[in-house]
């Protein structure tokens, strides 16, 4: 469903922001470990998500990544998903085609209309701190 840059850039915002609730910054090594991605591929990512204010780095001796706790609650899944891949989950053809719209519709356009709709209010009100929930209890993993 989504790119393999946006499931890691969503695993390692879960795990920068796991870590900032107990005020810890992380470094790229240490992200790339937990969610088991490539280094350079991930260190691409978290710019854009930098770029976009999602995450906060800093470089030196005890720097790294960070989420703002008051910060976390606010940030969406479709916040991550727009800043790594654009809107084109909502907006791009169900099967794929260049032209697909209201006037000029694929043949399974009303039937992913619905979809494309559930998915974008389920990743619009879908934020960190809910996610969170479950890996602070050990029920859900980012591996």
């Amino acid at each position: 469903m989504f790119s393999k840059a946006c499931e890691y850039g969503i695993k390692a915002t879960l795990f920068i922001a796991h870590r900032s609730e107990k005020n810890q910054r992380v470094s790229l090594k240490s992200i790339t470990e937990a969610i088991n991605s490539p280094e350079a591929f991930t260190a691409k990512i978290l710019q854009k998500l930098a770029r976009n204010k999602i995450v906060h780095s800093s470089k030196g001796p005890g720097g790294g990544f960070r989420i703002e706790k008051d910060e976390i609650d606010q940030i969406t899944l479709s916040d991550i998903v727009i800043a790594i891949d654009g809107d084109q989950i909502y907006t791009s053809c169900g099967l794929g085609m260049e032209e697909c719209s209201e006037e000029a519709p694929c043949p399974a356009h009303e039937k992913f209309k619905p979809i494309k709709e559930s998915l974008r209010i389920t990743l619009e009100s879908t934020n960190l701190k809910e996610l969170m929930e479950d890996i602070n209890k050990g029920l859900t993993f980012l591996k």
